[in-house]
């Protein structure tokens, strides 16, 4: 199968606890400064990982901003939001694009700490966009052996083959980046894909030693593209099959 490449963004914006309006803004500021048709951002980014942030909306006027600047430049941004459904909260991944905005996913593994107020979800996602098939993950997902696997069979079931990428919004503290570091270059070479990272930095959320490094691995394990632990940093890629 033939696909024309994806040009991908992994960005971590500078961003503040619970200010939905000032992080859309940083958001839609990131989308069009990547330039490119997928642009992903770290784990609960909307709330700068405040776990004592509301909820947010996808009809939220204030992701209106998000919405624009995916018009402008034809970018669908997939990002980090805490998410209530009915009497549930989960750690949500939206995907907006000049349409609006529509629940991605829903984290599968939260950690002890998220669990106290967040709902583990059932079932994995593989989002087409452009022909490619990208399985979705946030953080602690990535690093649980059966998320992977799961997600590659999810694709299967549903008639679509495979994945091509996998696609995560994650935090990692110093100690986290180095099993990161070894997890992820094995899951691109284990299942011939490339894996995006979007990660966190800097000190504006509920981890101090937030570490950024967002970053895409090529199939071969290789690393493709690499920010630094910094806020504000954006990584692009050309994912080619």
């Amino acid at each position: 199968m033939h696909l024309a490449p994806l040009t991908v963004a992994a960005a971590q914006p500078d961003l503040r606890p619970g200010d939905l309006a000032f992080n859309a803004r940083a958001h839609a500021e990131a989308v069009r400064s990547a330039a490119a048709r997928l642009v992903v951002f770290p784990e609960l980014s909307l709330s700068s990982y405040a776990m004592a942030a509301p909820a947010v909306a996808v009809a939220d006027p204030a992701l209106e901003s998000i919405v624009e600047a995916c018009a402008e430049t034809g970018s669908v941004a997939l990002a980090g939001a805490p998410l209530r459904e009915g009497g549930a909260e989960f750690i949500a991944m939206l995907r907006i694009d000049g349409s609006g905005a529509a629940v991605a996913y829903r984290k599968m593994h939260p950690d002890e700490e998220e669990a106290r107020r967040f709902r583990a979800a059932c079932d994995p996602v593989v989002l087409e966009l452009d022909g490619w098939r990208l399985g979705l993950a946030i953080c602690r997902d990535t690093m649980m052996f059966e998320h992977a696997p799961a997600t590659a069979e999810f694709a299967k079931r549903s008639g679509l083959g495979g994945i091509d990428a996998y696609v995560a919004g994650s935090l990692y503290t110093p100690q986290g980046l180095v099993r990161r570091d070894k997890r992820m270059p094995q899951l691109a070479r284990g299942y011939g894909m490339w894996v995006v990272q979007a990660c966190f930095a800097g000190p504006g959320s509920d981890y101090p030693e937030a570490v950024g490094n967002s970053a895409v691995w090529a199939p071969d394990g290789t690393v493709a593209a690499r920010a630094d632990e910094r806020p504000g940093r954006i990584v692009k890629a050309e994912l080619r099959l």
